[in-house]
């Protein structure tokens, strides 16, 4: 229970971002680096659930890819 509410929290805390990005289109605060690092280890840990079959993990980095990615495509396309 305890790692089902972690990954819920930890893939939410990236909604707020991602709406308040989507709105304003400002991403002047935001570091392309830690972005681009973020989603590649994100899709990492998701090909490491997807290789063990671990369901949660897979759920909880496959939803925290895209909303880290909208981040990072909004990043690379609104300089």
């Amino acid at each position: 229970m305890i790692g089902v509410i972690a990954a819920c929290l930890t893939t939410l805390a990236f909604l707020p971002q991602v709406i308040k990005t989507v709105q304003t289109k400002d991403t002047s605060g935001i570091s392309l680096g830690m972005y681009a690092m973020q989603v590649t280890g994100i899709f990492l840990w998701l090909c490491h659930g997807i290789r063990i079959g671990d369901l949660p993990l897979i759920m909880a980095n496959a939803v925290s890819f895209v909303l880290s990615g909208i981040i990072l495509v909004y990043k690379i396309r609104y300089k």
